[in-house]
């Protein structure tokens, strides 16, 4: 299969997308460890790193300014093995939001005793009946590993299950690969160290990469609370629009990271965030949501004695599926936005 045309300018970052994204171990929310230390090893070289008792990444580096959180979560969508059959086919529910629809016939790894292959079986549509077009519910799937009675050997309930793919890299600036909710967010913090480390500053940072935001923040709260921040931001993935979703519901791939707006978030830290791309000439786009904004936000806000907490999300096509679609220069815009707000930070408090 051919590549898009490619450009050059993204190598590096579609390589640490494609690292984290497909080339570590299991990432599935409550057993993200592969996931974890591919990351932790990558953020070691810019800052101390660890992997706290919850399976947390967290870095701490001291420099100017108030201390600033950086936030994306590590996990991502997938299953977990609920019984494993004489035959070889395994039974799953979802670990985070999967999406039913299109799971028949999908690639996936099994991250049993060894990783291993599988793919969901389908009904053929000649014996669907009158449920042709109807998703299936979840105890109607099976995963069929093609190893027969070996696979209670291998196989067994609570391993989790990963959605397969290759990263690729499309026409253009675009890049296609399972899990970038939200190895796009992480892979965006990890650029924009490298770009406050070529500025030869030190400023007072914490990193957190956290789990089980997919099954509900706890890997945040408990971050959040360690780190003792006093503001922050978190980077997560939002909607790209695409035929069929309204317009007003998402942003568009390649004009620039999105800009949250809503309750749980800091009024002032948003309005900086925009001040900070308009005088950098960064492209932006807002994003305002009624109420909770789904994302680790909500909990960092909350955690401890209050945070102040901003949101940028990267527009994302074909959120939690195999084939999640993201800009680079999306990724690349929203890096040195916080690299710009994070100096901007430091030379106000200094």
């Amino acid at each position: 299969m051919k590549e898009g045309i490619r450009i050059k300018k993204y190598d590096k970052l579609e390589r640490l997308l494609g690292e984290l994204a497909c080339g570590c171990g299991c990432g599935v929310t409550g057993a993200e460890n592969g996931a974890a230390q591919a990351a932790a090893g990558i953020l070691s070289a810019l800052m101390p790193a660890q992997i706290d008792a919850l399976g947390n990444v967290r870095g701490e580096a001291e420099g100017e300014g108030p201390r600033i959180l950086l936030d994306a979560h590590i996990d991502s969508i997938g299953m977990v093995v609920t019984a494993v059959g004489e035959d070889g086919f395994l039974k799953a529910d979802k670990c985070g939001g999967v999406d039913i629809r299109v799971l028949p016939a999908s690639e996936v790894n099994v991250w049993g005793k060894e990783r291993l292959f599988g793919v969901i079986t389908s009904v053929p549509p000649h014996l669907s009946g009158d449920k042709d077009g109807q998703a299936p519910g979840f105890d109607q799937l099976t995963i069929d590993t093609g190893l027969g009675s070996r696979a209670k050997e291998l196989v067994e309930p609570g391993d989790r299950i990963s959605l397969a793919g290759k990263g690729m890299q499309m026409t253009g600036k675009l890049y296609c690969a399972p899990a970038l909710d939200d190895r796009a967010g992480v892979a965006c913090i990890l650029r924009c160290l490298e770009l406050l480390k070529k500025s030869g500053r030190s400023y007072n940072l914490s990193v957190l990469f956290s789990v089980q935001e997919e099954s509900g923040g706890s890997g945040a709260a408990v971050g959040a609370f360690s780190s003792q921040a006093e503001e922050g931001i978190s980077v997560d993935v939002s909607f790209a629009c695409a035929p069929g979703i309204p317009r007003e519901k998402c942003g568009e791939l390649g004009k620039g990271p999105m800009i949250g707006i809503a309750a749980p978030l800091d009024g002032e830290t948003g309005v900086r965030l925009r001040t900070t791309a308009k005088s950098k000439g960064i492209p932006y786009q807002l994003e305002a949501m009624g109420g909770k904004t789904g994302t680790n936000a909500d909990e960092l806000s909350v955690s401890g004695e209050g945070m102040k907490i901003g949101l940028i999300s990267i527009p994302l096509r074909n959120m939690h599926t195999a084939a999640e679609i993201v800009s680079l220069e999306d990724i690349e815009n929203a890096a040195a936005l916080m690299a710009a707000y994070i100096a901007e930070r430091g030379r106000n408090d200094a």
